[in-house]
């Protein structure tokens, strides 16, 4: 099921599979014409609304992202940066034990088809530099902005 509601962001389209959420994006679609009755999708929307909001810091929805092993590696690491906290692309190759992934990890955040719920854009430049992000870096600095600004402790560490 596929389903498109807005956001403070822009329009985000959310797809599930048997109950799992395997795609959160970031697109130029117009917003659905329906209000979905799955509850997944209501669920989503409405912890998403909370995150928008600063009333949320963490995610209750079961997620399946689609990818190699290495990127659900990767996407699990990104999973474990706290609300409000950044880490580097080599911290999250050091968590993977090998400082020389550091491209590859790059390359797997890229690929993060479930953004927020699976906070790549918590990932930046080991120099604190807003680097990459799909959906444009800034997008990347608006979710930064809006978490720093409701988390009283901003920065950097995997907890």
């Amino acid at each position: 099921m596929e389903y498109v509601f807005s956001t403070q962001i822009g329009n985000l389209k959310i797809k599930t599979e048997e109950g799992e959420i395997v795609s959160l994006s970031l697109v130029s679609e117009k917003i659905s014409d329906f209000k979905s009755s799955e509850k997944l999708v209501q669920s989503a929307i409405k912890e998403l609304d909370e995150y928008f909001k600063g009333k949320r810091k963490t995610f209750s929805l079961p997620l399946n992202p689609k990818g190699t092993p290495f990127q659900k590696r990767v996407w699990e690491e990104l999973r474990k940066i706290p609300y409000g906290k950044t880490v580097s692309y080599q911290d999250i190759a050091l968590r993977l034990g090998n400082k020389n992934l550091t491209r590859a990890v790059g390359g797997a955040n890229n690929k993060n088809p479930i953004i927020i719920l699976i906070p790549c854009h918590r990932v930046i430049g080991k120099n604190g530099t807003l680097t990459g992000f799909a959906c444009g870096v800034d997008i990347k600095e608006k979710l930064l902005k809006l978490e720093k600004g409701y988390s009283l402790s901003f920065g950097r560490g995997l907890g």
